[in-house]
């Protein structure tokens, strides 16, 4: 631990230490071993060339062993020593899109230190990189009107604690006085409540199909999933699906609706998640179908799919307005859908399910919100 201390601090305190050594008289002369300065002063990490590659830099002249590991999928990718200290690889052609990335130095690993746009996580080590397309893909920041991502922190009555959530309003709803529908948009683990705005894109992807008349003007309701800490122990799933479920039906909902201008009933009230929030919103959506009329998951994780329509469905009916949800091909949880599919079938409950290309990142749940949610709320009033 010492010694991963030590690196992570050599690695993170260069920038500072490169200017002082700006101002060190010129009669001192630098250590034997010491990387030329102007290497790091001018380091460009990552690099996006015109073939959509993309090269990363390291400045990390003590390091034995750097490597960087992406979101594009495929095995980590080595960086080279240049021999001035700097580590450099260059990966891709990457189809347009944002693609987290983490180093890994010695088996440390970190965030790219010249980059400044870090993933919102409970631990952050992924930076995250954009490779634009032509045209601009519906991620991606466009010459459209725009809404408001809020932040509000609050103190959870259900769990004790203090929490915070984001919202995102429709472009215009400062200067209008109509009600919005609500999607309620959960994180997987180890994400947090900042991630589906500030790597997911959410607020940009609805902009983007409202200015292309897809959608309707929403609300989007961005909570933090972790009601119990990870380390909680072996039953931890259980524990914070339960701890999530009170604080998102006893807390958020209500500070939601007396805050913000929401209809509030259950033909305009949607929830999906990713990973870990795709079980979040199936169980509670499926169970609290009172609340909810929309409801979806993305590479959901789900213990028991076969009980949870079982509890959910005691007779073979459903008056859900939409029950949609979707994985990759290449995800580790794709059997967790199929189950959840073969069970419904079972009961002839209405569903689409779609199994598409792709595995468990970003890039994925991105293209699935697009395609969620031109489908929210077509009939609601």
């Amino acid at each position: 631990m010492k010694t991963a201390a030590v690196l992570l601090a050599s690695v993170l305190l260069l920038p500072a230490l490169h200017a002082q050594n700006a101002d060190t008289p010129k009669t001192e002369k630098p250590a034997a071993n010491a990387a030329p300065r102007r290497a790091f002063a001018r380091l460009v990490s990552p690099e996006i060339h015109p073939d959509r590659t993309v090269t990363f830099r390291l400045a990390a002249p003590n390091a034995r062993e750097v490597r960087v590991t992406g979101g594009w999928g495929g095995d980590t990718v080595a960086l080279t020593n240049g021999g001035s200290g700097v580590w450099s690889a260059t990966v891709g052609p990457l189809e347009p899109n944002i693609y987290d990335y983490s180093f890994s130095v010695d088996g440390l690993a970190i965030c790219d230190p010249a980059n400044s746009w870090v993933k919102p996580m409970r631990s952050p080590c992924w930076s995250a990189v954009e490779v634009p397309g032509d045209p601009p893909r519906v991620w991606e920041i466009q010459p459209v009107p725009h809404g408001t991502v809020h932040e509000h922190f609050y103190f959870s009555r259900s769990l004790g604690v203090k929490r915070r959530v984001h919202v995102y309003t429709p472009p215009g709803y400062e200067k209008k006085s109509g009600k919005y529908p609500v999607l309620y948009l959960l994180h997987g683990m180890g994400d947090n409540d900042a991630t589906w705005s500030a790597s997911g894109r959410a607020n940009f992807i609805a902009d983007n199909l409202l200015a292309q008349h897809q959608i309707k003007p929403i609300i989007v309701v961005m909570t933090d999933g972790h009601a119990v800490d990870p380390a909680a122990g072996r039953d931890m799933v259980s524990r914070n699906l339960e701890a999530f479920s009170s604080d998102l039906l006893r807390d958020v909902i209500p500070l939601v609706e007396s805050t913000y201008r929401v209809k509030a009933n259950r033909e305009n009230r949607a929830i999906i998640g990713l990973s870990m929030g795709g079980g979040q919103s199936l169980t509670i959506g499926l169970e609290h179908r009172d609340l909810f009329a929309w409801v979806g998951g993305m590479s959901s994780y789900l213990s028991d799919a076969q009980a949870l329509v079982a509890k959910a469905f005691p007779e073979p009916k459903s008056d859900l307005k939409l029950l949609w949800f979707a994985c990759g091909r290449d995800d580790g949880l794709v059997e967790h859908s199929r189950r959840l599919s073969a069970a419904l079938k079972e009961k002839h409950i209405p569903h689409v399910f779609k199994e598409t290309a792709g595995n468990h990142s970003w890039p994925v749940w991105r293209g699935y919100l697009g395609e969620f949610l031109p489908l929210l709320f077509v009939s609601a009033k």
